[in-house]
């Protein structure tokens, strides 16, 4: 053989991504936050940029089916719970039946 074998049970299960832990704890503390609340993640405590990790959020929370919105300045990543928006679909408007003309 080229490679070694193992017992299948062995196999690790799942992707434990390089943001995992940061992104779990974000969802941790949105969990426990109410509405009109927003979590400041201070970027000196980020391994990676702003942008990778407001990415690996939306993954996870989109995954999660949940909707969470960022914003950011100079020193901080700010991120809060949105409204879900799922739910009974809007009705799409239909253009205006025109009367039967009568003769």
């Amino acid at each position: 053989m080229n490679f070694k074998e193992m017992p299948q049970g062995s196999v690790p299960q799942g992707r434990n991504g390089k943001h995992k832990a940061i992104v779990t704890k974000i969802l941790s503390d949105l969990d426990q936050m109410g509405v009109g609340k927003a979590i400041r993640v201070p970027l000196a405590r980020l391994d990676e940029t702003k942008e990778r990790v407001r990415s690996a959020v939306n993954r996870a929370s989109h995954k999660a089916g949940r909707v969470v919105a960022t914003a950011s300045d100079a020193n901080y990543l700010y991120l809060w719970n949105e409204p879900s928006t799922s739910g009974s679909p809007t009705p799409t408007p239909t253009a205006p039946q025109n009367p039967r003309r009568q003769r």
